[in-house]
């Protein structure tokens, strides 16, 4: 039985491999950002006249480590009561479950294809 050798990939080819992951990566990371549908909070829902920490429902503990990042009551007020949407609608997600069922299937052609190919090339044709 012989020994398997894979096939060679070209320097040029490898190039393009990287490029596009890097591209991909960099768009999942900073496209959501970019297009704001990621990142903090945008607004807070019930504003406090005068903010103290007790206002903002923060113990001694709390205030004292906002304070230690330079926080005041009025500044840290956004900050503790604004709140994350985490509405959705039901066509966003029934078009993510389609998206990922079809990844899925998608996928498991291609590593069949794959799959076939290598044993083809390590026993040979039947």
């Amino acid at each position: 039985m012989s020994h398997y050798v894979p096939p060679k990939q070209g320097k040029l080819s490898q190039l393009f491999d990287v490029i596009v992951l890097v591209a991909l990566t960099v768009g999942a990371l900073f496209v959501p950002l970019w297009l704001n549908m990621a990142g903090d909070a945008k607004e807070v829902t019930t504003p406090v006249e005068n903010p103290t920490w007790e206002s903002l429902g923060q113990n001694a503990v709390q205030a004292g480590q906002y304070e230690a990042l330079g926080y005041t009551p009025e500044t840290a007020h956004d900050l503790i009561l604004a709140r994350f949407d985490y509405s959705f609608t039901t066509g966003a997600l029934i078009t993510m479950i389609v998206v990922i069922v079809a990844y899925y299937f998608l996928m498991l052609k291609f590593s069949e294809a794959e799959y076939r190919e290598v044993i083809s090339e390590k026993f040979g044709q039947k």
